[in-house]
């Protein structure tokens, strides 16, 4: 039985906004195919091994654990991280994990969370919210569709010229409320800011980070049609609810 190795980063601090339900979508998504999801948890001062794992999730928290998070992924966690990226693994970090795969974001308070680097992206918190239903055109190579969700933060990220938007704004704010991008993307590492959980109402997202995650691990990434009329039909309900016509 082929198996994914996932890797899911300080499930206690970083889980807001119901993002455990992600990586139940990959564990059933794989599942229903005859394959396998392995899940270990890596908290406070664990380190990682970067060739044992092929997909790394990290969710969104609150301000004041993702300032624990922040300086205990730099010291324990970035370096591996970094040669995990390099070497093809998979990635979906969520909300305060876009924040914290870039260079940095610098709260509301002005303090300075260092980022692991693995996304060539910068954070600054703004004046107000950025909440609301977000819906968004993929740019990805491998993947044109719409993809919906829901945001809210207070961070205004912005891309470097080594990362690429996940998506162009149809609906919502995205990155930063002016640029019309919503999220970042290098290799097979992705960033965004789309709640909900992102994965139920958007499987071809998930199956493009599945295919990712099989390759790194030396499987067949042909992954066997599912019946996703259900996703479908909560992905129209979400892209009507922002406003779009159904």
């Amino acid at each position: 039985m082929s198996t994914v190795r996932l890797a899911h980063l300080y499930p206690e601090q970083m889980n807001i906004y119901a993002d455990r339900g992600n990586i139940a979508v990959f564990a059933q998504r794989l599942a229903w195919r005859g394959l396998q999801l392995d899940i270990a948890e890596f908290g406070i001062g664990d380190t990682l091994d970067p060739n044992a794992h092929d997909l790394y999730y990290l969710g969104g928290g609150q301000d004041r654990d993702q300032r624990i998070v922040a300086h205990d992924l730099v010291a324990t966690k970035a370096d591996a991280l970094r040669s995990a990226a390099n070497n093809g693994a998979a990635f979906l970090w969520v909300c305060g994990g876009i924040q914290l795969a870039g260079t940095g974001y610098t709260d509301a308070s002005g303090q300075r969370l260092p980022g692991v680097g693995i996304l060539d992206v910068d954070t600054v918190a703004g004046d107000s919210r950025l909440i609301g239903d977000l819906v968004i055109t993929t740019t990805l190579k491998e993947l044109h569709c719409q993809v919906v969700g829901y945001e809210n933060h207070v961070g205004r990220t912005l891309l470097g010229g080594d990362a690429e938007p996940l998506g162009t704004v149809v609906k919502g704010h995205g990155n930063d409320g002016e640029s019309g991008y919503e999220g970042a993307t290098r290799n097979r590492i992705i960033g965004t800011y789309l709640h909900g959980p992102l994965l139920p109402k958007n499987p071809q997202l998930a199956d493009l980070l599945l295919s990712w995650a099989l390759a790194h691990g030396g499987h067949p990434t042909q992954l066997e049609p599912l019946d996703d009329s259900l996703a479908a039909t909560a992905r129209t309900v979400a892209a009507s609810r922002a406003g779009l016509a159904r």
